[in-house]
């Protein structure tokens, strides 16, 4: 046992060596959820960051607590981390496009069926992934090298995610008033204070 001249070390009884540190059991933390918004109709969609939460649902509400107060968006969408599949990272002023492999051919058998993929562009680093469009793809290997024949020649691309559309949570359009701030509340939001007022007042009667 640990020997101390301080009380409190003594009481605790430690062996002189730490028990095997355990694994941790799988599952034992919410999942992650990666969040884009889109700040006003017409814009695209942003990523704004993550969230855990131990489903979709509930990740979309931690998301529109998070990213979405006193209506910073109009929409918003919510995806797993785990499906999302990225590329590498290349340098500013260059295209990942240009180092993407081409995706092995399919094996002999019935077709894979296609469905809508989700792309995102980095256009640097330190800024956000945009979307930019979606392809027809039967995977995501597939839906990178449809998204480089259709993107391409957009430059520079830092980095792309592709995601299935299937995956993704989104916001509809008779969810709005999700968005919409009660009139009691009022008092939340920054021009109720109406603070430049204030300010030019007070400049008045001491200038």
């Amino acid at each position: 046992m640990l020997s101390s001249l301080d009380p409190r070390i003594a009481r605790l009884a430690l062996p002189d060596a730490p028990a095997a540190l355990q694994p941790k059991a799988a599952f034992d933390q919410f999942e992650t959820y990666e969040v884009f918004h889109q700040k006003k109709d017409g814009a695209p969609f942003s990523y704004v960051g993550p969230v855990h939460a131990p489903s979709a649902d509930v990740a979309f509400l931690f998301a529109k607590e998070q990213y979405s107060r006193r209506a910073a968006c109009s929409g918003m969408w919510v995806v797993p981390t785990s499906a999302i599949s990225l590329t590498r990272y290349v340098g500013d002023q260059e295209s990942v496009y240009d180092v993407v492999p081409a995706s092995a051919p399919e094996a002999p058998g019935v077709p894979a069926e296609s469905e809508d993929y989700l792309i995102f562009h980095l256009k640097k680093r330190g800024k956000a992934h945009t979307h930019v469009g979606a392809v027809q793809a039967t995977s995501a290997a597939d839906a990178l090298e449809q998204a480089k024949r259709a993107f391409g020649e957009q430059r520079p691309v830092v980095n792309v995610w592709v995601m299935r559309r299937a995956d993704v949570l989104t916001s509809e359009l008779e969810d709005r008033d999700i968005w919409s701030t009660t009139p009691e509340k009022k008092y939340r939001d920054a021009i109720a204070y109406k603070v430049q007022d204030r300010i030019d007042r007070f400049k008045q009667e001491h200038s």
